[in-house]
């Protein structure tokens, strides 16, 4: 079979996070991996670039507990929904679907660039990024209290980007804030 056809044969399988609703990754899948999809309970892709079946996790632990397999209208894509048991992506976020300036914080770390403002204050350790934040919670009050919207929109996004540092200093996603909100909001309003 040629590669092109065998790419015909494949399903777009889009990865739900069960709890959540985030979409957390896309992968491919021909029958065998469907198959074993559903035998085994955990996700299995057929890798393009590798040319062979492969179950998420096998490598990291980061597997993918399946919950439901819903096929589309025409049966060419899956959408299915999981429980996760660490990050999805590859790059340890909670999602391959990161937003880019997480994904620029996570890539500019690794480069262990000496230039780099992120990589070289991360390894300053967290009570120099909190430090950091503080200063900036300081100026955004300041600017919302007698400064311009161009202001107020500068100084908050310094803010955002320290805290996004903060987070990966810690070791956490940033996915996990909207987790803690989503359960704040859930035991608030439990009806909805």
């Amino acid at each position: 079979m040629t590669e092109q056809t065998r790419d015909a044969d494949l399903r777009a399988a889009l990865i739900q996070d069960e709890v959540t609703g985030r979409i957390l990754m896309l992968g491919w899948m021909d029958d065998e991996a469907l198959e074993r999809t559903r035998q085994s309970g955990l996700v299995h892709f057929f890798s393009r670039s590798r040319q062979r079946l492969w179950r998420k996790g096998e490598t990291s632990g980061n597997e993918l507990r399946v919950q439901e397999i819903i096929p589309d209208c025409d049966d060419d894509a899956l959408l299915v929904r999981v429980r996760a048991s660490g990050p999805a992506c590859h790059d340890g976020s909670t999602s391959c679907f990161t937003p880019w300036l997480w994904r620029r914080i996570l890539q500019r770390e690794a480069s262990g660039d000496a230039n780099s403002y992120v990589a070289r204050t991360l390894g300053e350790g967290t009570a120099r990024v909190a430090r950091k934040v503080g200063e900036e919670a300081v100026e955004v009050v300041v600017a919302a209290l007698a400064e311009s919207e161009e202001r107020v929109l500068a100084e908050a996004a310094d803010l955002w980007f320290h805290l996004l540092l903060l987070l990966r200093s810690r070791g956490l996603d940033p996915a996990a804030l909207e987790d803690e909100l989503r359960a704040r909001d859930t035991a608030a309003n439990p009806s909805d």
